[in-house]
């Protein structure tokens, strides 16, 4: 379902329909009145059609009827008319930079169709535009789609986007997201009602999707995880609190936010799966894989299956391949102990 998405295409494909249709008109016109008022053979009526709306100044191929000058003098006109204006149109589309736009849209379709566990971002705003940049900072595929031109347009200008002008809340601009293949979906937009209907739309279409919504309402929250959300997140209220604790406890929020925010790229905190854990690690005391590591990383934290959370884990505890570790150290100190973790005999 890759239909265009923005004006540029639009216009285009209907100046290049309206030409078509009118050259057609033209040329059927001209060659049914010749051949059948003034009885010219099909292809001399053809020909003399040709020969007019073009403007060549050959001479008539057969005499013509006072009715049939007038005609032709109004075909003439009527062609000169018609295909100025034709190319003018093709002129601004070419010069006004609307072929550029064209081409660059037509590339972003392409490398669209290629996603495959991808992220879409609803809604190009404040919240859209730093869950952008944190994707990007991260190196994952992401599709930004947006309805408005004002904010269509300064997407357009940042060549590394891939973007949609469309309205999410529709499922054949889901569709052309390539949502069945997405790993995540995020929805942004100010409107808590919007949302909702993305979050269900998207819901009913990929059912294994993670989906994380924006509310700006608390009766909204509620409404968002009963469609199918993930996670709803209130950014005012993550604002406030925020800036509570930097009364209350600034050292601790500005430690979690060196870490988070990835200040510094010497240490950061990320979230490995147990998914592919070597058997030797199955179901045995997370004491076992302390005793084999030697990278040097903190695991500050487990999510079990999925479930419950377990921070500062005791060297007991009983790991299974549906939990997630949550670990802290340096690049070099993550990858080492991810290889130990799946590689281990």
């Amino acid at each position: 379902m890759n239909q265009p998405h923005n004006k540029f295409q639009e216009v285009s494909n209907k100046t290049f329909r309206t030409a078509i249709v009118l050259l057609f008109l033209l040329l059927l016109s001209g060659t049914l009145f010749y051949w059948g008022y003034e009885q010219y053979p099909l292809i001399d009526a053809f020909f003399m059609t040709i020969i007019t709306v073009s403007t060549v100044g050959f001479g008539m191929i057969h005499p013509l009827s006072d009715t049939g000058k007038l005609f032709t003098s109004g075909l003439i006109m009527f062609s000169l008319g018609s295909l100025a204006w034709v190319g003018s149109s093709m002129a601004r589309f070419i010069f006004d930079g609307e072929l550029k736009n064209y081409l660059k849209t037509y590339r972003v379709d392409k490398k669209i169709m290629k996603l495959k566990d991808h992220t879409i971002i609803v809604g190009y705003g404040r919240n859209g535009e730093q869950a952008a940049m944190e994707l990007q900072d991260s190196g994952m595929d992401f599709v930004i789609i947006d309805k408005r031109e004002t904010v269509f347009s300064r997407i357009r200008e940042n060549d590394s986007l891939l973007y949609i002008r469309g309205d999410a809340t529709h499922e054949d601009t889901l569709f052309q997201a390539r949502i069945e293949h997405a790993k995540a979906l995020i929805a942004t937009t100010p409107n808590d009602a919007d949302n909702v209907f993305v979050v269900l739309t998207a819901r009913s279409i990929n059912p294994g999707l993670k989906i994380i919504s924006r509310a700006s309402e608390m009766e909204s929250v509620t409404k968002l995880r009963r469609a199918g959300a993930t996670n709803v997140i209130m950014p005012e209220r993550i604002g406030g609190q925020r800036m509570a604790k930097l009364v209350t406890q600034p050292d601790v929020v500005e430690f979690l936010e060196y870490i988070l925010l990835q200040k510094s790229k010497d240490v950061s905190l990320e979230e490995i799966s147990c998914t592919k854990m070597a058997t030797c690690f199955v179901n045995k005391p997370l004491k076992i894989l302390y005793s084999k590591n030697r990278s040097g990383i903190n695991i500050v934290g487990i999510k079990i299956s999925g479930a419950k959370y377990v921070f500062n884990p005791a060297p007991e505890l009983t790991l299974s391949r549906g939990d997630q570790l949550f670990v802290l150290g340096s690049p070099t100190q993550i990858s080492e102990f991810r290889y130990l973790l799946e590689n281990q005999k």
